[in-house]
C-alpha cells in the first residue's frame, strides 16, 4: 500500500509538472519544480534494484539540483525532453536482441501466457511505435523549450502529450480488434488494472536489463 501511495504522489507531481513550471516562471520561483524532482529522483535512486540504475538516477538528481540553482528556466523546461528520451530509451532498449522481450510483450504475457507468433511480431511493432512516439515528443519538447512561448510549452507538455497518448491507446485498442478478430482481448478495465498492478515491476525490470 505504501508503494502504491508513493506511486500515486509521484504520478500526480509528474502530471502537474508543466503547470508548476509555468506558475514558477510567473512567480519567480521556477527553480522549485526541478528541485522537487531532484529529490524525487534521489529517492528513486536509493530504491533502485541495481547499482547501474542507482548511479544513473543519482547523477540525474544531482544534475537537476545544480540546474535548479544555476540554470533555472533552462533546466525546468528541458526536463520533459529528458523524460521523453528516457522513455524512448527504455522502450527502444527492449527491442535489442539481448535485451528482450519488447516492453509491450512483457504486459501482454501477463494476460496471454502462451502468445502466438503473430502477436509477438505485433508486440514488437507496437513497442517500436511507442519508441518513435517518445522520440517525436522529445523533439517537440526541445523546439518549444528553445523557441516556443511559456504558454505553448505548458500546453504541449501538460495537455497535448497526454491527449496524444490517450488517442494512441484508444486507437490501438480499436485496431487490435480488426487485426486479431479471433483473439479474446481483455476489456479495458482489466488491462488498466494489470498495468497499474504490474507496471512498476515491468518498468524496473526493463531499466535493469
Amino acid at each position: 500500500m505504501t508503494a502504491l501511495i508513493k506511486s500515486i504522489i509521484a504520478t500526480g507531481l509528474f502530471l502537474s509538472y508543466p503547470y508548476l513550471v509555468y506558475r514558477g516562471i510567473e512567480s519567480g520561483m521556477v527553480w522549485l519544480a526541478p528541485a522537487i524532482f531532484s529529490g524525487l529522483y534521489l529517492m528513486r535512486a536509493l530504491a533502485a534494484p541495481s547499482l547501474r540504475v542507482k548511479i544513473y538516477k543519482g547523477l540525474f538528481a544531482l544534475a537537476l539540483l545544480l540546474g535548479a540553482y544555476y540554470l533555472q528556466t533552462v533546466t525546468a523546461k528541458i526536463l520533459p525532453v529528458l523524460i521523453q528520451l528516457m522513455l524512448m530509451g527504455v522502450f527502444g532498449r527492449t527491442l535489442l536482441k539481448d535485451k528482450g522481450p519488447p516492453f509491450i510483450e512483457s504486459f501482454v504475457r501477463l494476460e496471454f501466457p502462451e502468445i502466438p507468433p503473430e502477436i509477438l511480431v505485433y508486440c514488437r511493432q507496437l513497442t517500436l511505435l511507442w519508441t518513435g512516439f517518445f522520440a517525436f515528443n522529445a523533439a517537440m519538447c526541445t523546439i518549444l523549450a528553445v523557441w516556443g512561448s511559456d504558454f505553448w510549452w505548458t500546453v504541449y507538455n501538460g495537455i497535448l502529450i497526454y491527449t496524444m497518448i490517450g488517442a494512441l491507446m484508444i486507437g490501438e485498442y480499436i485496431y487490435r480488434h480488426f487485426r486479431f478478430p479471433g483473439l479474446g482481448i481483455p476489456d479495458p478495465r482489466s488491462t488498466i488494472k494489470t498495468m497499474i498492478v504490474n507496471g512498476r515491476k515491468i518498468w524496473m525490470d526493463a531499466q535493469a536489463r
